[in-house]
């Protein structure tokens, strides 16, 4: 079995590559871990390799909050320095720090 690493950490600020919304990540599958249906839903020009490690987002965009599961390929860094004001972030995270991400500290179940 081949070890995949993960190039994004629990409590990192990411943003999709192509998609206008960010958020923070809370799991990190290893390999795509979403059904069939799922992942054929996306577009087959679109759609992700499954062999990469598959991120769960507290997600946001300019009108909602929800929970996105994206590819590692589609995610960048967020250097805006700016927090994640989804509601579930505070049940999730402690504070937000100067490097762009959330303290895994004592909130996590």
């Amino acid at each position: 079995m081949i070890k995949v690493k993960a190039k994004f950490a629990l409590g990192e600020v990411v943003r999709h590559r192509v998609h206008p919304f960010r958020g923070v990540i809370f799991d990190v599958d290893p390999t795509f871990s979403n059904t069939e249906e799922w992942w054929l839903s996306i577009p087959e020009e679109n759609r992700p390799r499954k062999d990469q490690p598959f991120y769960h987002l507290l997600a946001e965009n300019e009108t909602s909050y929800y929970v996105a599961y994206v590819s590692e390929q589609n995610l960048v860094h967020d250097d805006s320095g700016e927090p994640v004001d989804h509601p579930d972030v505070a049940e999730m995270f402690g504070d937000f720090s100067d490097e762009g991400r959330y303290d895994l500290g004592g909130h996590l179940h």
